[in-house]
């Protein structure tokens, strides 16, 4: 790659990183002198002062490239990609703008993303679903979002179409959708009509103990497992697989029916069913009375060694 090329798209991307505080972009700019006078050593120290302040994530990215560019220009290839894998985990759903960037480096960014980018989606996606869990509805709906998005990545769009993948892609959509129901504010009040009487304040609310009730739901103590033992596979585990049950357990602890929403695999989904129906639990209770319950499994198949 020529020194003229790198010098030019170095500039480029510095052009595009936001206001900075001054120390920060004056470290920059000083870098930047130092890279077009062919001082690749000297800039590179002047990135590390600049990688220990406050910036935001498009100047923490600009930075990072800079420092792929400089280490490229003095063919250190190895530390080069390192640098490259370090931009990718700090900012990983957010792509470098290609535009700025020559075919070389372009293609080395894709390839990493392309690398790193599935298990990074499929821990979001885990982080994501502990949030709906504990009840923690706006930060699950942002998080499954981000999922989302993730797998339309075009860096991962092949594998996107793939188990695990795109097991992951269908429970995150649905696990979004109950999120968002559970975060959407209720109705606004009529309107008063100043010369109206009050109405009667409204009945105290009657529980419903006949009904199944599911994690959207307020005001339940959740089931607790006595026995929830998966079947071994038959066979060997080749690729990985994620996968999800519902189990409506009745107010003995029995589960009374068990579905697969999400199939793992073709030759597990049977058996985990029908394990899944001798499953026993602590029923979930409402002011103490049990209750039926809604509740969702996952199912992961770990590949064997």
């Amino acid at each position: 790659m020529g020194r003229q090329m790198l010098r030019a798209v170095l500039a480029a991307v510095l052009l595009t990183v936001l206001a900075a505080p001054a120390g920060a972009q004056q470290s920059l700019d000083k870098a930047r002198e130092l890279y077009a006078s062919a001082s690749y050593d000297e800039a590179l120290t002047m990135l590390n002062a600049v990688q220990g302040e406050s910036q935001t994530s498009a100047e923490r990215q600009a930075t990072g490239v800079y420092r792929v560019l400089c280490l490229t220009a003095l063919g250190r290839t190895q530390e080069a990609d390192a640098a490259i894998e370090t931009v990718v985990a700090q900012d990983p759903f957010d792509r470098p703008a290609a535009d700025d960037l020559p075919p070389k480096i372009r293609v080395a960014f894709s390839n990493a993303r392309r690398r790193m980018l599935p298990a990074i989606v499929q821990q979001r996606y885990a982080d994501a679903k502990a949030s709906f869990d504990r009840g923690d509805f706006a930060n699950a709906v942002a998080a499954f979002r981000q999922v989302l998005d993730a797998l339309a990545d075009p860096d991962i769009a092949h594998a996107a179409g793939h188990a695990p993948l795109s097991d992951l892609r269908v429970l995150a959509s649905g696990f979004h959708d109950l999120s968002a129901k559970a975060v959407a504010p209720p109705a606004p009040p009529p309107p008063v009509i100043a010369a109206a009487p009050l109405p009667a304040p409204p009945p105290a609310p009657v529980r419903d103990f006949l009904k199944v009730y599911a994690p959207e739901d307020t005001g339940v103590a959740l089931p607790t497992v006595v026995r929830q033992a998966f079947p071994p596979f038959p066979g060997k585990v080749l690729t990985a697989g994620v996968g999800m049950l519902e189990v409506v357990i009745d107010a003995t602890g029995a589960v009374e029916s068990a579905t697969m929403v999400a199939s793992v695999h073709p030759q597990y989904d049977k058996l985990a069913v029908e394990a899944a129906r001798r499953w026993q639990y602590r029923p979930a209770t409402v002011d103490g009375v049990p209750v039926k319950y809604l509740k969702r499994v996952q199912v992961t198949l770990t590949p064997q060694r």
